[in-house]
């Protein structure tokens, strides 16, 4: 499966980018709610970094390669995505944070000369499990 879809630089686009992924990942056979939950999640700190940082439109691509997921952000803004250590009281600077954490890898390819950057990352979808698999009491 490879997908891509464009979208504005506007609050509204970062939930709209977030259904396009879930949409495309739907057709995934077994892919359980937590990865799904995930790799959203994941979108939308991307996203919003286009949104907030970048101020451009932007493109998000989805590549499925054998149980793994690739996810590309790119937008045509300047600076470059980094992962920063924001404090206890600072309200912004984690969404890389996140995607460090749950993806298997991610990156940062710049534009090559072009203006913008393309922010990826890859996740390996987990063996689902069945309803009553590994269940513990609390």
């Amino acid at each position: 499966m490879t997908a891509a879809a464009d979208f504005p630089s506007t609050p509204a686009s970062i939930a709209a980018a977030r259904r396009f992924v879930a949409r495309q990942l739907a057709a995934m056979h077994g892919m359980a709610k937590d990865d799904l939950d995930e790799v959203t999640l994941m979108v939308s700190e991307l996203a919003t970094n286009s949104v907030r940082h970048a101020g451009t439109a932007y493109r998000v691509a989805v590549y499925q390669i054998g149980n793994c997921v690739r996810i590309e952000v790119s937008d045509t803004g300047g600076g470059q995505a980094r992962l920063r250590t924001p404090g206890p009281r600072d309200p912004h600077g984690r969404g890389l944070q996140i995607v460090s954490a749950l993806a298997d890898a991610w990156g940062v390819d710049d534009g090559s000369g072009s203006p913008g950057k393309t922010t990826w990352f890859t996740y390996r979808v987990k063996v689902p499990r069945s309803d009553t698999a590994d269940r513990r009491p609390f």
